[in-house]
């Protein structure tokens, strides 16, 4: 199949209707071929039934309905499902849905690795490869809804809530992001609320002042730390965009929607890095400057990184002082140990072809051989 065709996949609403303008077509038929996609996951135009079989003719001349492939599956004993998925070029990313009762949330990445190498994310360690096209991003719900049978657009919603905290820094991808954030949200799509769909940043401030008026996504914030010290050695984009200017960035966004919104801070707690009472004590002054709830992260380790995940006691001590100060405080279960619930932890062991430390293989294939259930 040719490149060349247009996938329909990852065109938000506008782009598709000014897809059939151009194709002299009306602009209704985008709606209809909205629906088919990501409300009955069609991936051929024959199936496409209320469409004219000349409409379809001349669709499948033009354009394609083109998915990345699944190369790995695993399900948890606690029901989290995670995928690794390839992408064009051969190098792979992964989704991982998580249910919480009624809830059922997909994390998908945005990015082929990414390039804030954050000194704690495995993914980072994994280098930057490219950024995913917004119908690659969209793969990934289709891939989740389809894990629980075919699609039934009566039926219960499969994915709830869509978080973009996978691989990658989602706002350096901003154009494809938004598009699959507006597909996600729209009514003849996935009709998530604008409460249920989230994108989290490491602190990208030109592209969070960008999307002032563009979206109403939920927000959320990568911190991990509490003073712009530390957090440069943690996050090194915070040596150009500082604490402080990325949350008045976050304010002004937060400000802009049209109902109350708080953002969710996420901080990965790492042992006698950034777990001690004063880091709480000083995380509670600057988090005064934003409305928000905290989300704490107990750190997931993966060979050679360096850290360690807190105690259970120094976790307790730390959400204590944080709730005590007013700030809602929750702390993330840790979900999916069995499949490398940590982002990009699973990729990194069958696929890892940017090969950016070679430190880090060794130990890798070494896991992945003890592994008897991971297939290639």
């Amino acid at each position: 199949m040719s490149h060349s065709k247009v996938n329909l996949l990852g065109l938000s609403p506008a782009k598709l209707e000014a897809f059939f303008d151009e194709l002299g077509e009306k602009r209704f038929r985008a709606t209809q071929v909205l629906k088919w996609l990501h409300q009955h996951g069609a991936s051929s135009f024959d199936e496409m039934t209320n469409i004219s079989k000349s409409l379809r003719t001349k669709l499948a001349e033009v354009a394609e309905i083109r998915e990345s492939e699944v190369v790995f599956e695993k399900f948890s004993t606690d029901g989290t499902r995670k995928w690794v998925i390839k992408v064009e070029g051969g190098s792979s990313v992964e989704a991982v849905l998580i249910p919480d009762g009624a809830r059922r949330t997909l994390c998908v990445s945005s990015q082929v690795g990414c390039s804030l190498d954050c000194s704690f994310c495995s993914t980072g360690k994994q280098g930057f490869n490219r950024s995913l096209s917004s119908a690659e991003i969209i793969g990934q719900i289709r891939t989740a809804i389809r894990s629980f049978g075919p699609f039934d657009p009566a039926g219960e919603r499969r994915v709830t809530n869509v978080v973009f905290m996978g691989m990658g820094e989602p706002l350096m991808n901003f154009n494809n992001v938004m598009d699959a954030a507006t597909l996600m949200m729209d009514d003849n799509a996935y009709g998530l609320s604008k409460r249920r769909v989230t994108i989290s940043t490491a602190g990208v401030v030109p592209a969070l002042d960008k999307m002032v008026g563009l979206t109403d996504v939920s927000l959320a914030i990568s911190l991990h730390a509490p003073t712009d010290e530390l957090r440069s050695q943690l996050v090194p984009v915070n040596k150009r965009y500082p604490i402080k200017d990325l949350l008045d960035s976050a304010n002004r966004y937060l400000k802009s929607l049209s109902d109350k919104r708080v953002a969710t801070i996420e901080y990965t707690m790492m042992a006698g890095v950034n777990d001690q009472p004063e880091h709480a004590r000083q995380l509670v002054k600057v988090l005064r400057q934003i409305p928000c709830k905290l989300n704490l992260i107990p750190f997931n380790p993966f060979p050679n990184s360096g850290y360690e995940r807190p105690s259970d006691e120094a976790i307790a001590a730390f959400k204590q002082i944080v709730i005590t100060s007013g700030i809602i405080t929750t702390v993330r279960k840790t979900r999916g140990d069995d499949v490398d619930a940590a982002c990009g932890q699973l990729v990194g062991q069958v696929d890892d072809k940017t090969r950016r430390s070679q430190k880090y293989i060794p130990v890798i294939q070494e896991e992945v051989s003890r592994d008897k259930s991971f297939h290639f």
